[in-house]
């Protein structure tokens, strides 16, 4: 009779806790795609792109928000006119010529929105071009989401020759649905103050988290923003960050400079050590934030809701949070 070993065991219940696991997930996403959001995509650039003197003003009582009085409507017919403008109503035009599978992962969004927040109503989803404004990608209101098309491009793009590397990383199609996840949770985090780098952490833990049941049809390296190999690194050196901050007693800390090392978007971290900055992604201290909120999640009966709203200390307190070894 064969013998079983304990790791026999170990490695048996692991699968059987997969097993289940993955069965409530699939339980879960079915019941979830029962909220079946009908969404449509408002090109309004490609409308602005071929619109006639003639035309203009349907097309400003259309979408009034989108035209200032301040100006005439020959400001805006020449701005279409203009050579830049041209330029990139035609490179939206050729990286976004078939919408469906854009559409696909917004009315996903909504669905999983609808879910978790019964009030939430889908918006109208519009379409623009901004002149590359990387920090304006996406807008969101209670009744709109604007989308800059222009600057989804792809990270390789000549439009984005001067921006930095790990901006760039981050303008790509695939990213338009994680960027409007990213604007509904900061709509749905409540937290009154964010004055240590624990805070911080935290608060990012949260939009992430938010994250992970939002937009599970995107991969963690996705919804974080990080590449596959960056993502790895952070998983295979969490206990060697977690004993950073630990011992250099920062998480508590006020420091002002912590959040530009740690946890606002960079090329990399700053731990101010030579061979561990140049390998490091930026924003690690929001990728332990995750992790704790995740291992809050995970040790307490709280529901997605109870969890935004918490503060700092009780999700760190009751994480029983343990760095991977």
């Amino acid at each position: 009779m064969p013998k079983f070993s304990w790791k026999s065991v170990s490695f048996i219940f692991f699968v059987f806790t997969c097993l289940v696991s993955c069965g409530k997930a699939d339980k879960l996403e079915a019941e979830i795609s029962k909220v079946n959001t009908d969404i449509e995509l408002e090109r309004f650039d490609s409308l602005f792109a071929a619109v006639t003197p003639q035309g203009l003003p349907d097309l400003k009582a259309k979408y009034p928000f989108m035209f200032s009085d301040k100006y005439p409507d020959a400001f805006w017919l020449d701005k279409k006119e203009d050579t830049l403008q041209i330029q990139l109503f035609n490179e939206v035009s050729k990286t976004f010529d078939d919408s469906e599978a854009l559409e696909r992962e917004l009315e996903d969004l909504f669905n999983h929105l609808s879910y978790y927040f019964h009030e939430f109503n889908p918006p109208r989803i519009i379409t623009v071009t901004n002149d590359v404004d990387y920090r304006n990608r996406v807008i969101v209101t209670d009744t709109i989401a604007v989308i800059a098309l222009d600057t989804y491009l792809g990270s390789e793009h000549e439009f984005y020759g001067a921006i930095p590397k790990y901006i760039r990383a981050g303008l790509t199609k695939e990213q338009i649905v994680v960027d409007l996840a990213t604007e509904y949770g900061e709509k749905y985090i409540f937290q009154p103050q964010r004055k240590t780098l624990l805070d911080e952490m935290i608060y990012f833990g949260k939009l992430l988290y938010f994250k992970d049941l939002i937009i599970p049809f995107k991969s963690e390296a996705e919804r974080i923003g990080y590449t596959a190999s960056e993502l790895d690194w952070a998983r295979a050196n969490e206990e060697y960050i977690w004993r950073f901050f630990v011992e250099r007693e920062l998480l508590y800390s006020n420091d002002v400079k912590l959040p530009r090392r740690f946890i606002n978007p960079a090329p990399f971290s700053k731990f101010y050590l030579e061979d561990i900055d140049a390998e490091s992604p930026g924003r690690i201290g929001q990728y332990m934030g995750w992790q704790i909120v995740r291992a809050f999640m995970n040790n307490n009966d709280v529901s997605l809701k109870e969890m935004l709203t918490a503060d700092t200390q009780e999700i760190f307190n009751k994480s029983k949070f343990k760095p991977r070894k």
